[in-house]
């Protein structure tokens, strides 16, 4: 199992889908597993039931898809924020972390008002919170850091292929 981690905005859900199209693999995202267990949006759920309780069905399903093998999974933003998604991501899979910067994804999300996370007063300020406080535990996740920056999806889908190719962990093309 392939997993990528970063914060919202990073990539993960787009690039996940290409990196699996590229090894012809299952693409698996946590948060639309969530959705469908839950019968809901993850948003109307965090609201109705908290976060305590979304973070525990998220845990659930990251436990589920990380006993899988040969798929490339999208996680949610905040799933190493438990130390048991961590553990199992890492030691489970081969985890690579979409590094971007805060300012980076307020440039790409800045006009996004599907995503909770931005609807606030202070959008970069949100931003720049949640990278201060996830990205040691991303790093702690991972095996493989990438920084996204600018680079279109698909020049990032081959910096990922050539790492884990160079690691032995998929053949090479």
């Amino acid at each position: 199992m392939i997993s990528l981690v970063g914060l919202p905005g990073s990539g993960k859900s787009t690039v996940g889908r290409q990196l699996a199209r590229r090894w012809q693999l299952d693409f698996l995202d946590s948060d639309h597993v969530i959705e469908e267990r839950i019968g809901c949006s993850i948003r109307d759920y965090f609201e109705r039931e908290g976060e305590a309780s979304f973070r525990d069905v998220e845990e659930s399903v990251i436990d589920e898809l990380t006993a899988l093998t040969g798929g490339v999974l999208s996680t949610g933003g905040g799933s190493v924020l438990r130390l048991a998604n961590r553990r199992h991501l890492h030691a489970r899979g081969h985890v690579v972390y979409l590094r971007s910067s805060p300012e980076e994804l307020f440039r790409r999300l800045r006009h996004d008002v599907n995503r909770p996370l931005l609807q606030v007063c202070d959008p970069l300020g949100r931003l720049r919170d949640l990278y201060a406080q996830r990205d040691p535990l991303y790093r702690e996740t991972a095996h493989f850091v990438i920084e996204t920056g600018r680079p279109s999806v698909s020049s990032l889908v081959n910096m990922i292929s050539m790492q884990l190719e160079l690691a032995g962990i998929i053949p090479g093309a």
